[in-house]
């Protein structure tokens, strides 16, 4: 499996596995853990609200009888959205992370993202939730999660801790990141910025980018590959390079993510064995600069 050095502070797998689903397959945890594990993945992402929290307390529970294990894996949780609001103050965070740390029958998490901007943010309150949840060796990276620029400019004026992961959603579909990047000083749709140039500050500021949702079309919707009512020319480009390097079709998606120099970690949300399989293998194809964009362009973009 590829390594990245996520935000220059942690050696990891490229490709991680996203927890969110894991409460649909609690039955099988033993079986989808040991895959991704085989697979080389070491990296395993959460949120307090998955599940209502029950998936943290799945992967609790596979923790507790696979003690060894802890110290080998990187185990993040994400917190801050609460029911009708974002809460970014002192006492949310802090007791966000101490339900976290329960449920994952855990003494820390290695990495804490704040999930969902808030826009009564005060920095200085999220500066002391962190400050204290370091000291006191509970968190030891923090990060945000859909997130602009400026959002984590804002953070820095006060947060004293480097802001090492902002995860967003990128996918062969809903692939803004780069599509606006494109399109500058053109006055077409694909040209207008949603996000503040996330990618390429990310890059400059040595963030490591994690892709949520690589393999689905708009927001958390059906997947992308196998669509050829909506998509078939992106999967006849992906069938003809799953061709070429004796793949699956979705081991060319998640190549296709991995490849962009920006060294994205791909969230990958499957609970299918064979699936996680094939996706992490993306991890040992390197596409070409033209098979890159090929795929792009059969997505249905263009190049001005």
């Amino acid at each position: 499996m590829k390594q990245l050095y996520v935000g220059g502070k942690i050696n990891c797998s490229a490709v991680a596995m996203g927890c969110m689903r894991i409460k649909d397959a609690k039955e099988s945890v033993d079986r989808i853990v040991g895959t991704a594990l085989e697979c080389g993945i070491n990296y395993f992402d959460h949120a307090d609200i998955y599940g209502g929290g029950e998936c943290e307390e799945i992967f609790g529970e596979y923790l507790s009888h696979n003690k060894a294990l802890r110290d080998k894996i990187t185990v993040q949780s994400k917190c801050a959205i609460r029911k009708g609001c974002y809460d970014f103050s002192k006492e949310h965070i802090i007791s966000s992370v101490e339900g976290s740390l329960k449920r994952l029958q855990t003494d820390y998490l290695d990495v804490l993202l704040l999930h969902r901007p808030d826009t009564l943010m005060e920095p200085d309150e999220v500066a002391e939730a962190f400050s204290k949840l370091e000291s006191d060796g509970k968190v030891r990276f923090f990060g945000v999660s859909n997130h602009n620029p400026y959002q984590i400019e804002l953070l820095k004026t006060a947060v004293k801790q480097p802001i090492i992961i902002n995860q967003l959603q990128f996918s062969i579909p809903e692939s803004g990141l780069v599509t606006s990047g494109l399109n500058v000083n053109m006055k077409n749709s694909e040209s207008v910025m949603h996000d503040g140039s996330a990618l390429e500050y990310a890059r400059i500021k040595g963030i490591t980018i994690q892709a949520w949702s690589p393999f689905q079309q708009g927001f958390i919707k059906k997947p992308f590959i196998g669509d050829y009512e909506n998509f078939p020319e992106l999967n006849k480009r992906l069938s003809e390079l799953a061709e070429k390097y004796g793949v699956e079709p979705i081991t060319i998606a998640s190549a296709w993510i991995l490849r962009h120099p920006a060294n994205i970690q791909l969230i990958s949300g499957s609970m299918n064995p064979d699936r996680i399989k094939a996706i992490c293998k993306g991890a040992d194809i390197t596409l070409t600069r033209e098979e890159w964009y090929s795929v792009y362009l059969s997505a249905g973009f263009r190049l001005p």
